[in-house]
């Protein structure tokens, strides 16, 4: 699921172009598996349980009271993460999910999919994207359409063709507003608040380039490369 600190919709947030930058220097992306980047790794698990069981109180678990994590992270689950290289501070990540093996849609919110759950080694999950608690609007904003392309770039290395969701109602102009290509893949469940649909989004090099000339984003964000051959991997 797709979580920051507030709702809504960001077209009424002052856009910073370019990629997040502070007094060190731009931020970068990386793709990291499991247990590599330990400490980077600590404080996106810290950063998810404020954000997502502290202020928006989602029912998660959090075994130690500092992280939060489930059974779907483990040590080949992947992640792509938005951070400060010099500093090491986490500033927003996303976690990616084979949709041939175990997976929080296919486990537990089939009955979004009208069609049934797609499956197949093309097909990734996206959950927990989230950016740091201490960004301001304009800040997250800016990290989110960073890790939107690092997804992008992600995806186009892999032979991915397409991402999967779930998604709370309230954060949906939110996540369309990045400018993926999304459509429903059923009918939304729950009311008010606490309900939820699930989406597909279509991977292709036009969607990428076009993201990067909106954002003046013009070189690969993440670094170092992609992971090669993860559909391979995902069986």
């Amino acid at each position: 699921m797709f979580g920051t600190a507030t709702t809504g919709t960001s077209h009424d947030i002052q856009a910073i172009p370019g990629l997040w930058r502070d007094a060190h220097g731009e931020a970068e992306a990386l793709s990291s598996r499991g247990m590599h980047h330990a400490a980077l790794r600590s404080a996106m698990l810290k950063d998810r349980k404020i954000v997502l069981m502290d202020r928006l109180g989602w029912d998660l678990q959090s075994p130690d009271g500092l992280h939060e994590l489930d059974e779907y992270d483990d040590e080949n689950t992947l992640y792509l993460i938005v951070h400060q290289p010099e500093t090491g501070r986490h500033l927003g990540s996303v976690r990616l999910l084979p949709s041939t093996g175990a997976h929080l849609l296919g486990d537990k919110f089939a009955h979004l999919c009208a069609d049934g759950v797609p499956v197949g080694p093309n097909v990734w999950e996206i959950t927990r994207l989230v950016t740091a608690p201490g960004l301001t609007r304009a800040e997250a904003l800016q990290v989110r359409r960073q890790l939107a392309i690092a997804l992008q770039e992600h995806a186009l290395a892999n032979r991915i063709q397409y991402y999967i969701m779930v998604t709370h109602l309230p954060w949906l102009p939110s996540l369309l507003s990045i400018g993926w290509d999304a459509e429903p893949l059923g009918l939304p469940h729950g009311e008010g608040v606490n309900a939820v649909a699930a989406l597909r989004i279509h991977i292709d090099e036009t969607t990428l380039q076009r993201l990067r000339a909106a954002w003046a984003i013009a070189r690969p964000v993440l670094s170092p490369p992609p992971i090669g051959r993860e559909n391979e991997q995902a069986f």
